[in-house]
């Protein structure tokens, strides 16, 4: 959605709204770690995020220099994996018009419809700000270039400086009139500067109305993190500082902590002046700097978190990419590794009834041009996971990620969701008895849409969802479980090696939907489906995974050897159709399980039978 109509929907709602910035960091380490950040700041409510641009990076990130593509996969990242609506900026500073039609177009792509253009700073080692050969001079020819391309597509946004009400009446004035081109050029709402005087800004709020400039004005808000990092900011940007701000801070320049607690105070004063003035401003937009406490404690302070979240409309996260917007319907499988199954699925290009992975497909079932990875580094793979010397160690792993206990396993990049907090204990028997667990949902019976656990889809609806589980097993505990299985006509299962050898109890060729949602004046609405086809695609990565993890060891070790038996095992999921009763679906694992158990009492059967327990 454009933020010029997110605003506009805010206004009509009497809603206060907020934004957050970041910039592209110079690692690839810190871009990872700035994308978990997002990911986790999502949680704050913004309506948007805007991803700065950046004209060069040192050669230990890009020799090269791939500035454009970075911020793009930022864009991408942001828009269809974090399903955030996000703002590209786009510079004039060493942008020829090749690079910025580029750009646009992969922003377009994305599903990006919000641009901020700005004339940008001096290239690096330039005082003065000069143009690029083939490039553009000012910002209204890159908001004229934007709209001759792409005609209405993009909202474009363009900077605003509170500051200017400092300069001599006759530049104060130019530069209001330049900000006046700019928008009849085709501007669709203003960014301001960051400041922390809150008179300067009404006064260039009321000047710049009275120039007739009527668009959206959002206010950039600055936390206040440290003092030294307060002074270099203001200083480089020429922002006034109220002496009030100095004579509250500076007594405690050296206590970072302090200086923060102080600062969040001062700022959300001054964010509450605005919100007050009457000056139709419901929105504010902060430079986060990359970092999350700041941000987080001016918005506590203003009382605008923890919000309300409003009801998600499907059980998973809508990607905002043009070819995804409508999805609504995916296979359980990929349910821990969303990146995973977005990047595997972004080509398949035959959906028979809204579904992925259709066999007719050209492009089913190849992996992605990535390959699986574990997200994992070695060291931090070790340090979670530690160096199994038993199959009883590999299934308490695989328990205690269950109970919460850690944070991840190959086959789930997130801990385990708040729904499995209800089958947790379940689950952590049923791996501690020889089933492996990588996916699992529990029995629901018509909670209410807007359950804070289980709750999706519009107000005043109810959410239904069968028990489910996928696990690893080997072929003799599985036999066992199978005949059991077969024993309750409400069990359905899928049964698949390495190989790709499938065996299934099912009579339908069709989805078993397994989750689903009853909502006022709408049809039935069956989000998250098994079936054999896409469970087949999924079997790869699901052994693949197994196989990264095993490769953490040196060659030769127990541990890479006792996780490379996986090979052998079996992939397995299991429905059970009565979702009226929760426990049923764990009936028959115990049952085996346990009698499994006695028969081998050690609990590391499968090192036992290939030889090498120690």
């Amino acid at each position: 959605m454009k933020i010029s109509k997110k605003i506009e929907q805010s206004t009509k709602e009497g809603k206060i709204w907020w934004s957050f910035e970041y910039f592209p960091p110079r690692t690839a380490q810190g871009l990872q770690n700035l994308l978990d950040r997002i990911e986790r700041m999502r949680a704050l409510g913004p309506e948007f995020i805007d991803i700065t641009w950046r004209v060069s990076f040192p050669s230990v990130w890009n020799a090269g220099g791939r500035t454009s593509e970075l911020t793009s996969e930022m864009v991408k990242t942001c828009q269809g994996l974090l399903g955030i609506e996000t703002c590209m900026h786009l510079t004039c500073t060493n942008m020829p018009q090749e690079k910025v039609d580029i750009a646009l177009q992969e922003a377009r792509q994305h599903g990006c419809r919000n641009v901020l253009a700005l004339r940008g700073d001096p290239p690096a080692g330039k005082d003065e700000w000069e143009a690029v050969e083939g490039g553009f001079i000012h910002g209204i020819d890159l908001v004229r270039h934007i709209h001759k391309g792409h005609g209405d597509y993009f909202d474009i946004a363009v900077a605003g400086f509170p500051q200017n009400m400092l300069l001599p009446p006759e530049e104060r004035d130019l530069e209001i009139e330049y900000l006046k081109e700019k928008v009849d050029g085709g501007v669709d709402f203003i960014f301001t500067q960051m400041f922390y005087d809150v008179n300067i800004f009404f006064d260039w709020v009321k000047a710049v109305r009275a120039a007739g400039i009527t668009v959206p004005i959002v206010p950039g808000i600055a936390p206040i993190q440290t003092w030294n990092g307060f002074l270099k900011a203001t200083t480089l940007a020429k922002i006034k500082i109220p002496q009030l701000y100095m004579d509250t801070l500076e007594p405690h320049k050296n206590n970072d902590e302090k200086v923060r607690e102080i600062g969040t105070r001062l700022v959300a004063d001054m964010c509450r002046k605005i919100l007050d003035a009457g000056l139709g401003i419901k929105g504010l937009h902060f430079y986060t700097m990359n970092l999350e406490k700041g941000t987080k404690m001016l918005l506590e302070e203003l009382n605008l978190v923890p919000r309300i979240e409003t009801i998600k409309p499907l059980p998973w996260r809508q990607s905002l990419t043009p070819s995804r917007r409508q999805e609504n319907i995916r296979p359980i499988f990929w349910a821990n590794r969303t990146k995973s199954y977005l990047s595997r699925t972004e080509d398949w290009d035959e959906f028979p009834n809204g579904r992925f992975g259709d066999s007719r497909s050209p492009a089913y079932g190849e992996l992605d041009g990535y390959g699986v990875s574990l997200k994992q580094t070695k060291e931090e793979a070790l340090k979670l996971w530690g160096e199994p010397k038993s199959f009883s160690d590999i299934a308490e792993i695989f328990a205690r990620f269950c109970e919460k206990q850690l944070r991840a396993l190959p086959w789930s990049d997130q801990p385990a969701s708040s729904e499995t907090v209800v089958i947790s204990s379940h689950l952590a028997k049923m791996n501690r008895l020889g089933f492996l667990t990588i996916n699992s949902q529990p029995a629901v019976n018509g909670a209410r849409s807007d359950d804070p656990r289980f709750g999706w889809g519009p107000s005043n609806g109810y959410v239904y969802q069968k028990a489910y589980l996928e696990f690893f097993v080997n072929g003799d505990l599985l036999d066992l479980l199978v005949a059991q299985i077969e024993l309750d006509p409400n069990m359905t299962y899928y049964v698949i090696n390495k190989q790709g050898d499938l065996r299934t109890n099912t009579h339908s060729d069709g989805p078993n939907a397994v989750t689903w949602g009853v909502f006022p004046n709408k049809e039935i609405i069956q989000p998250t489906i098994v079936e054999a086809i896409s469970f087949m695609a999924w079997k790869d990565e699901a052994f693949e995974l197994g196989c990264k993890w095993a490769y953490v060891y040196d060659a030769g070790s127990l541990s890479r050897k006792l996780i490379m038996m996986m090979n052998d095992f079996y992939l397995v999921n299991v429905v059970h159709n009565d979702f009226k009763d929760p426990n049923a679906i764990f009936v028959p694992f115990y049952k085996v399980g346990e009698e499994y158990a006695t028969s081998h009492p050690q609990q590391n059967h499968v090192a036992k039978t290939n030889g090498f327990v120690n």
